[in-house]
């Protein structure tokens, strides 16, 4: 492992810690620590979805920052990344900065964990 990946792990692990305990805070009626789209928060409520949304974040924040299940937390989190840089270029563009940032920390650890998605560009799975 190298210092770059090491390092991109770190900050998109706290990037979605972050995120994902500011929702929380914004889900139990506490003002948001870090800066929020209002847009955003519009879309997600103050619900179901933003629970899950915040709770899937929170998860795969912890685990890129323990280093564990790492490929796992990609794949999760690559979903959601695509929606918010889709959100912030079509709907608010104040947070796009972060946005582009996040998808190239998000490129970045996928390009250097792709071994561990080979099984997943099969068309037909071994075994099957």
């Amino acid at each position: 492992m190298n210092v770059v990946t090491r390092v991109s792990e770190i900050v998109l692990g706290l990037i979605f810690l972050g995120a994902g305990l500011n929702g929380y805070f914004v889900l139990v009626g506490l003002e948001p620590f870090a800066p929020t789209s209002p847009a955003a928060m519009e879309f997600l409520g103050d619900g179901y979805l933003l629970a899950m949304e915040k709770g899937v974040e929170i998860i795969a924040g912890i685990l890129l920052l323990i280093r564990r299940f790492v490929p796992l937390a990609i794949v999760v989190l690559a979903g959601i990344i695509v929606n918010i840089l889709a959100f912030h270029i079509f709907v608010d563009s104040e947070l796009l900065f972060l946005a582009v940032l996040v998808v190239l920390l998000e490129g970045l650890l996928m390009w250097q964990y792709r071994h561990s998605f080979k099984g997943l560009m099969e068309s037909r799975p071994e075994g099957m």
